[in-house]
């Protein structure tokens, strides 16, 4: 079972025979992993983290805050971020709705995310949205420290953000996306194919809100937000 792109990458150049599985991968026909989600083809299949209806929650979370956000940058690493346009034409196509602009924010550098950050807070109403990859996981401490000193509200896809001291996380529930990948796994073991079984999107998220967080910031979350949490940190 491969966790992530560089992972699946890394397998598929060892092995076109022996079955892959992957998980929380945004992309998979995009990146050449499979040919056809309903029909993979090949040695490998697995579930999808992306959902595109996902950049409208966001973008709406964002809103749903006193002062609320008028215009969002996308942070994220370039090089480590390959679905990182399929998301921006996502959030593109649900900005209108919002009544937000939104912009790619391509960082490679904990220097780079400061200045980025900085530009944004000169502006005012401005909120970030994170986008999941290794260099915002490795360096994740940093980026929810410097969206804190410039006091910007952001959005992140994983739990673990919030955990950390981020202010919201909506994103796919992981461990439910590894409880259906060893479905897969067995049922290959048992001699399916894994180019026959479809790669599967995701069916289960979770909102969590870190309202110390928000006093920080002097942020209020709408109570109709809070309402739907999965998990609120107080």
């Amino acid at each position: 079972m491969a966790d992530a792109s560089p992972s699946v990458e890394a397998l598929q150049r060892q092995t076109r025979t022996i079955p892959i599985v992957f998980v929380t991968v945004a992309d998979p026909i995009g990146q050449g992993f499979v040919a056809n989600l309903a029909h993979p083809g090949g040695n490998t299949t697995g579930f999808s983290v992306f959902d595109a209806p996902m950049a409208g929650k966001w973008l709406e979370m964002l809103t749903q805050i006193t002062p609320p956000v008028t215009r969002v940058a996308m942070l994220f690493n370039p090089a480590t971020t390959p679905y990182a346009n399929l998301m921006f034409r996502a959030m593109e196509d649900a900005a209108p709705s919002f009544a937000v602009a939104v912009r790619a924010a391509p960082v490679n550098s904990e220097s780079e995310v400061d200045a980025m950050m900085a530009a944004l807070a000169r502006e005012g109403r401005g909120g970030v949205l994170v986008l999941t990859s290794i260099f915002t996981v490795t360096h994740r401490d940093a980026i929810i420290a410097l969206a804190a000193r410039h006091r910007l509200p952001a959005v992140y896809a994983y739990s673990f953000f919030a955990e950390a001291g981020g202010l919201m996380s909506y994103g796919v529930d992981v461990a439910d996306v590894h409880r259906r990948a060893a479905d897969y796994v067995n049922r290959i073991l048992k001699g399916d194919k894994p180019g026959d079984l479809p790669v599967q999107m995701p069916i289960k998220f979770n909102l969590v809100i870190n309202l110390k967080t928000a006093k920080a910031l002097d942020i209020t979350v709408a109570t109709s937000l809070l309402a739907t949490a999965d998990e609120v940190i107080e």
